[in-house]
C-alpha cells in the first residue's frame, strides 16, 4: 500500500509540474499572466490616451506583448505622436513603447 502511494504521489506532482511548465512563458509566446497583464497595461494606455484632450483614442491602436506597448494608426502631426507615446510611457508597467504611428 506504501508503494503504491509513492507512486501515485509521483505521479500527481509530475502532472503538477508539466502543467506549470506549460504555461511559462517563452520570447515569443506568453504565459496566461503575463497575458492578463498586457490586457491590463492596455487597458490603462487606452485610458491615459482618451484622457488626453490633445489625443482622439480612436486614431491611435494599442497592443501590448511582455510589457513592450506599440502604438500604430495615423495621427494628425508628429506633436500628437510624441505626446501619445509619452502618456503611455508615464503608465504604470509599461517597459518600453514603440512608436509605429503615421502622420496623415
Amino acid at each position: 500500500m506504501k508503494q503504491l502511494c509513492k507512486y501515485l504521489s509521483a505521479f500527481f506532482i509530475s502532472i503538477s509540474l508539466v502543467s506549470v511548465v506549460g504555461c511559462a512563458a517563452s520570447p515569443k509566446h506568453e504565459s496566461t499572466g503575463q497575458y492578463m497583464d498586457d490586457k491590463v497595461i492596455t487597458v490603462k494606455v487606452k485610458e491615459a490616451i482618451f484622457d488626453e484632450p490633445t489625443l482622439k483614442v480612436f486614431q491611435i491602436k494599442v497592443i501590448t506583448f511582455q510589457g513592450v506597448v506599440q502604438l500604430s494608426g495615423f495621427v494628425n502631426s508628429q506633436t500628437v505622436a510624441s505626446k501619445a507615446v509619452d502618456v503611455a510611457r508615464r503608465v504604470e508597467g509599461v517597459k518600453s513603447v514603440k512608436d509605429d504611428m503615421e502622420i496623415k
